[in-house]
């Protein structure tokens, strides 16, 4: 099977797309998983199919690069919503469909992608002997740690032992550390499916921002700044761990297309 592809980055989180509209790509788990490979394929953090849905501009379907299909991924939508411009559907505002619902999208002036994501109804805080954090579910299952150094933390290794703790081994989770930074936090994340630190995660800095800000009522914009880049999320919190009208903004980047043969 020969088919075309291309890639795209939002703050280092890397991903191939596939334009599926007409329904002809059907790949296995295993197929993604090479594709994915950074040193026998082409190298992603994940796979997204462009697809149509009836009542939307476009369908999401994403796969993590283990070659399973994952949960939300908001550097993805942003990507994919530059990959539908780049590809003929060319609009300033997108309704499109993923895995957890639907979404909207804009196009915004200073280039940035605007990605509304899911509301958030639940927000657990737990204690661990000196550690808290609080579990919630942005699109995607997060754990969420606040640090004082998070360039001293061990990303991989402590994002190992949690995401595959009793707790979470069965359905995994996310894991994020968090430190304040003058006027912006800064994220770290361990990825469930990439089973590695990634550059940067969406639905993770969604997460992050919203336990940032957990204590102060009504609208906020927080500034994220990750290994990959910077962020920004705006949010309206409604007391009682509700918050809706999350926007995840960032960059969607183009880096190259091709031609490939599996």
């Amino acid at each position: 099977m020969t088919f075309n592809f291309s890639k795209y980055q939002g703050t280092g989180n890397d991903f191939i797309i596939i334009d599926n509209r007409k329904d002809d790509i059907s790949l296995t788990t295993q197929q993604i998983a090479f594709l994915c490979d950074r040193k026998n394929g082409i190298g992603a953090d994940g796979l997204m199919l462009l697809g149509l849905q009836e009542g939307f501009d476009f369908s999401m379907t994403y796969f993590n690069a283990d070659g399973k299909e994952g949960s939300m991924c908001g550097n993805g939508g942003r990507c994919l919503t530059k990959f539908a411009y780049d590809n003929g559907i060319q609009k300033s505002k997108y309704y499109f469909n993923a895995i957890d619902g639907p979404h909207e999208s804009i196009m915004s002036d200073n280039g940035w992608i605007h990605l509304k994501m899911m509301d958030v109804n639940a927000i657990e805080k737990n204690i661990d002997g000196d550690v808290t954090f609080y579990v919630l579910n942005t699109g995607s299952p997060h754990y969420i740690e606040m640090v004082d150094h998070i360039n001293q933390v061990d990303v991989v290794g402590l994002g190992q032992s949690i995401r595959y703790n009793e707790r979470f081994k069965k359905e995994g989770v996310n894991v994020n550390f968090v430190a304040q930074d003058e006027d912006k936090i800064l994220v770290r994340t361990y990825e469930r499916g990439v089973e590695n630190e990634t550059l940067s995660c969406g639905t993770g800095v969604t997460a992050a921002a919203i336990i940032t800000g957990l204590e102060k009522l009504g609208e906020q914009t927080i500034q994220i700044e990750t290994l990959g880049g910077k962020l920004a999320v705006k949010y309206n919190n409604k007391g009682d761990h509700a918050i809706d009208n999350i926007w995840l903004m960032g960059p969607g980047t183009f880096v190259f297309k091709g031609t490939i043969q599996i």
